[in-house]
């Protein structure tokens, strides 16, 4: 997307020269528009600190960016996930969250309390271990429980900041979390990193229309600011659980519920003992649409995979750990390792150690 496209203000009048051109504020196009006294005093030509971020940028060999239409789709566990995988292959790893008004890397990486220091080189990163850093507002907050209630360019100037700020050393990859749907964050990041390289952004969405229809638009923003789409993953595709891990109840006909959990694991372990290596599947949400696949063919865009719905997965996110780290994530650790091998491959972004 043109400059002249992406920066002129939606209240701006008809012809409006651009808040960045010479004639901002002077052209005949400019009178009478409610921005007029703004473009006139604004200063021009190129934010000097795009220099400074692509500096600290230049030692970041793969930017990433993970995106969501709507929200509650997983977005979040996903790119702590992601993280941690790439951590695990022994690549340097920075997770960058830009989620101003709802942080919550900071709880999913295990880093809750923690808080940014400050060194010569700038804003240190907080460490999960030696090769994955953490970066997010969440560490600047007193009480996790403060609301952030931050306007436009409020939002950029922190996310300036951290990009300013932060040292992140040599970095093989910086995973960018960011809120859902294409707003103040979204635009804040794709501008601020113009003069460095994004790798592309991978979208999560759940199967169902009501997240596919805010997934089509997401698709479509990344195309209009120039943001190669990586691919898709359709999260929470189905449930994927344990046997032994599941819940079972007896409901009357009066609607009472009672708990026979003990009984029918006993009767299983008894009469079927075979059944408690099996993991039970179980459709969640509607996709008789096609889901995410049929979405992907429509719009051109990669399909990275499918990841079920994995109680433990919930729980390792809860946790603050890798779902990789222990046997308990089978289903869905192993679908997450499928994306990002195929993630690695397909887009060139494997790095050789």
């Amino acid at each position: 997307m043109a400059n002249d496209q992406q920066e002129i203000p939606e209240n701006a009048n008809e012809h409006c020269p651009g808040p960045q051109s010479e004639s901002a504020g002077k052209s005949e196009s400019c009178a009478g528009c409610p921005n007029q006294e703004i473009c006139t005093t604004a200063p021009k030509g190129p934010d000097p600190d795009l220099f400074t971020i692509a500096e600290r940028m230049a030692t970041v060999k793969h930017k990433i960016l993970v995106l969501s239409g709507k929200g509650g789709v997983g977005k979040s566990t996903f790119s702590a996930q992601l993280s941690y995988a790439l951590a695990s292959m022994d690549y340097q790893v920075g997770l960058f969250d830009i989620d101003i008004c709802g942080p919550s890397i900071p709880k999913m990486l295990g880093l809750e309390g923690q808080s940014i220091h400050q060194s010569n080189l700038g804003w240190s990163p907080i460490y999960v271990d030696s090769n994955l850093g953490v970066m997010s507002i969440g560490f600047m907050l007193e009480n996790p429980d403060d609301a952030v209630i931050w306007k436009g360019p409020r939002k950029e100037g922190m996310i300036k900041s951290f990009l300013k700020e932060t040292y992140w050393s040599e970095l093989d990859y910086l995973v960018v979390d960011a809120p859902p749907g294409t707003s103040d964050e979204h635009i804040s990041i794709v501008k601020l990193l113009q003069t460095t390289s994004i790798d592309g952004a991978i979208i999560i969405t759940t199967p169902q229309q009501v997240s596919l229809i805010d997934v089509r638009k997401e698709i479509n923003f990344c195309k209009r600011v120039g943001v190669r789409v990586l691919g898709v993953v359709e999260n929470m595709s189905g449930l994927a659980q344990s046997i032994v891990d599941m819940k079972f109840k007896k409901v009357s006909e009066t609607g009472e519920e009672t708990d026979v959990t003990d009984w029918a694991l006993d009767y299983l372990k008894t009469n079927a003992p075979e059944l408690f290596h099996l993991i039970a599947c179980s459709e969640v949400f509607d996709s008789s649409g096609g889901g995410a696949l049929n979405m992907c063919m429509e719009m051109g865009v990669p399909f990275l995979g499918k990841v079920p719905m994995d109680p433990q997965l919930c729980k390792a996110a809860e946790e603050g750990r890798s779902c990789f780290e222990d046997q308990k994530c089978s289903s869905s650790a192993a679908a997450l390792r499928k994306i990002i091998d195929k993630l690695l491959s397909n887009h060139q972004l494997h790095e050789t150690l």
